[in-house]
């Protein structure tokens, strides 16, 4: 009596078809995983430019003492100084906003800062446009 140990040719086929539709369904649903990573991440950039500053920028008002040694715009350019020496400066050259000499931003197209004086306190105002999306934050300095 002969073993039957093994499978036979048909069930091959059937387990390679198989195994072929399954690899060509998950091919697909990662292409389409992927592809819409890309995209998210293109649509986000903008966002993540505003909050990235916001959080750099917040950070330095919220220091106590803290006033304006200047802030101005020149030529495109502009930037805002305080007392404690640090300066953010946009240069539209490079569309980018700068910590002093590091960069914080990048893709910037449009950054103004203003200083204004109401009621004792300093009010600066930071308009940000990226990307066709603006955004317009008012920060007040403690005293």
């Amino acid at each position: 009596m002969k073993s039957q140990k093994g499978i036979t040719i048909l069930s091959l086929t059937v387990y390679v078809i198989a195994f072929a539709i399954v690899i060509g369904i998950v091919a697909t649903i990662t292409g389409f995983f992927y592809k819409n990573v890309k995209d998210i991440s293109v649509d986000i950039n903008p966002l993540t430019e505003f909050a990235t500053f916001n959080s750099y920028f917040a950070d330095e008002v919220n220091h106590s003492n803290l006033n304006v040694k200047e802030c101005s715009t020149d030529n495109g350019q502009s930037y805002i100084i305080f007392s404690n020496n640090v300066q953010y400066t946009y240069v539209p050259a490079n569309k980018a906003i700068y910590k002093n000499k590091i960069k914080i931003c990048k893709d910037i197209s449009n950054c103004t800062f203003e200083e204004k004086i109401e009621e004792g306190k300093t009010i600066i105002t930071v308009k940000l446009e990226a990307d066709n999306q603006q955004r317009t934050t008012t920060y007040t300095l403690r005293n």
